[in-house]
């Protein structure tokens, strides 16, 4: 096994630049459920109105479209577990201030299939929630029956995209990407997403011949789009994508600290802008991102020519970035690991941002952390997460073209009911206990 890390000692983060993010107050997220990151100043839903899903329909009364229609602050919590098929009509999330609390559903908890979520608001929090989106049956773009493309993923979306947390949740089998923070591009940093965490999530199997629009090969995992300002990309399982593991384009910043990140195809990180994308416009800065005690192991899809690379567009040519990267584990197994840096990325001496209460931890125990902690619900894994996370202990799997590859859409169970009692009191405190009886300790 060859392993390659970084020069310089964790312990040099810590005397980086703090001062970026807002400060916390009672009862925000950060205190109420220990996460850390960028936007974690939020209350989310706390203190409003309980919104119970007690329907798997996708839509309808009692439905989870519906709650998040709703208006005003509120903790949407489920009576019912199971898959909801969204039909490829995904999710829009425009009304603000929304606790979304997947642990509260019954077992097996919340999938939802062929259909996937764009949040265009602030003050979210979403937790133990599955998206599995996939091709939906549709005729990949190398069909001569193909007629018009489903770009299908999990988003963020406009300058009121902002205090998003999603922890512990499990996105698979998008079509675009399977995670992203996005938004306009030309409009500068306040003018799109800033302020989002990414934490403890399984971001993997992003399809590359399928269906998307562009009619070209896609397999994506999470891109902060150009001029994303504190983007946290916290202890998270990459697997099975061909690139954007994550990919910061252009203005871009943030970080990117303790994900396991299996079987990236031809990138691992990436950053940079398209450059084609900006012809005739004044081009944006280079991203400037930390990179911090990461772990990553090739898989049998992985030929990459550095471990961060500027980005690599076919089309619009590549754009600098600037990265500061300490402590991150590269392991190739009876292979030569690649160069750290790619061309184009320049080496900065200290972490250009960086989340006050976040503490790295070395990169020697992400792999065991996050394969035991990550996606939704680690106690009662369904079958694509405990696949998926057999895989990278085996060293097996692929990057796909479909979820048929790998027994396709979860099977849609009887519903499975259960009345909650929320307390007149302390309902956060209710749900983090909720949260950590599916953790292992």
């Amino acid at each position: 096994m060859s392993v390659v890390r970084g020069v310089a000692s964790v312990g040099l983060v810590l005397g980086t630049l703090l001062c970026s993010a807002a400060p916390a107050w009672a009862g925000s997220v950060a205190e109420s459920y220990g996460l850390t990151g960028f936007g974690t100043e939020t209350r989310a839903g706390e203190g409003g109105a309980i919104v119970r899903v007690t329907t798997l329909a996708a839509d309808g009364a009692g439905s989870l479209r519906a709650a998040l229609r709703t208006r005003g602050p509120r903790v949407i919590i489920f009576e019912v577990g199971g898959v909801i098929d969204l039909g490829r009509r995904s999710l829009v999330l425009d009304e603000p201030f929304v606790t979304i609390a997947g642990q509260t559903a019954p077992a097996p908890g919340i999938s939802l299939i062929r259909g996937g979520l764009e949040i265009k608001t602030h003050d979210v929090l979403m937790q133990h929630i599955r998206f599995r989106m996939g091709d939906a049956g549709l005729p990949r773009y190398t069909d001569p029956a193909f007629t018009k493309g489903w770009d299908v993923d999990v988003t963020t979306n406009g300058p009121q995209a902002y205090n998003i947390v999603i922890d512990h949740c499990s996105f698979a089998w998008g079509v675009d990407e399977n995670m992203s923070i996005s938004g306009p591009r030309y409009d500068g940093p306040g003018g799109t997403s800033h302020r989002v965490t990414l934490s403890n999530n399984i971001i993997a199997e992003g399809l590359m011949v399928s269906v998307h629009s562009k009619k070209e090969p896609h397999s994506k995992g999470t891109l902060i789009h150009d001029n994303v300002h504190d983007a946290a990309v916290i202890g998270n399982l990459y697997a099975h994508n061909d690139d954007r593991n994550p990919m910061f384009k252009g203005g871009a910043t943030g970080v990117v600290v303790n994900n396991l990140i299996y079987d990236p195809g031809r990138i691992a990180i990436s950053a940079g802008a398209a450059m084609g994308e900006w012809a005739g416009r004044e081009p944006p800065a280079p991203p400037r991102i930390a990179v911090v005690g990461n772990h990553l192991i090739g898989g049998a899809s992985t030929r990459l020519r550095a471990f961060i690379v500027a980005n690599i567009s076919r089309t619009f040519g590549e754009g600098p970035a600037e990265a500061y990267s300490v402590d991150n584990l590269l392991e190739f197994p009876g292979k030569t690991p690649p160069p750290e840096f790619g061309p184009l990325v320049s080496r900065l001496d200290a972490a250009p941002v960086w989340p006050a209460d976040l503490v790295a931890q070395p990169a020697s125990a992400v792999r065991e952390v996050v394969l035991s902690q990550a996606g939704a619900r680690p106690l009662e894994r369904d079958a694509v997460d405990a696949r998926i996370v057999a895989g990278v202990r085996e060293n097996s799997g692929r990057i796909i073209d479909s979820q048929e590859e790998v027994g396709g859409y979860p099977p849609v169970p009887r519903v499975v009911v259960r009345q909650l009692d929320v307390p007149a009191d302390g309902v956060t405190e209710w749900l983090r206990k909720m949260g950590d009886a599916l953790m292992p300790h």
